[in-house]
């Protein structure tokens, strides 16, 4: 059964999270937002479900269904940064070698990643493991915060 665009909004210790959907698709997540909203569907539920549990130490790989990035190439990066798995970090140099990209390519689709902490750029770093940017949230105050979350090892502040 499909729904129209719904979103809902959690709190969590890294400040408000809004998961927004269309129909049986999650279409995006943003980190900081407060805006309020109450959807039901399944699929919001499930999401919600899966992002607490994960804030709760009770989830480390996430299994939502979400709309397809704007390219081919985009899908195969982050399709690359999924399998970065909880507690771990790769570069963006390393995601470049594994999908035969750039790793410019590769902080692009961080960038542009509507779904921060389920396809998980926080886990990417610049060479030498140093934190690097991010897009969400508060940058990379946000990005520390979730790799601490993770006891994330190997990332130099």
């Amino acid at each position: 059964m499909a729904y129209d665009h719904s979103a809902v909004r959690i709190a969590t210790p890294i400040g408000p999270i809004r998961i927004t959907a269309t129909g049986d698709l999650i279409t995006g997540i943003s980190i900081g937002d407060r805006r309020n909203d109450e959807g039901s569907s399944p699929v919001l539920k499930e999401a919600r479900a899966q992002l607490i549990a994960y804030f709760e130490h009770r989830l480390t790989d996430f299994n939502l269904p979400l709309q397809p990035a704007s390219t081919p190439r985009r899908d195969e990066i982050w399709r690359a940064m999924r399998v970065v798995g909880f507690g771990h970090t790769a570069t963006y140099g390393e995601i470049a070698t594994r999908t035969g990209s750039i790793a410019r390519a590769v902080g692009q689709a961080c960038r542009h990643n509507p779904y921060p902490i389920v396809v998980p750029c926080h886990r990417i770093l610049q060479a030498g493991y140093k934190l690097g940017p991010y897009s969400a949230g508060n940058g990379p105050d946000t990005k520390r915060e979730l790799l601490k979350h993770e006891k994330a090892e190997g990332w130099l502040i």
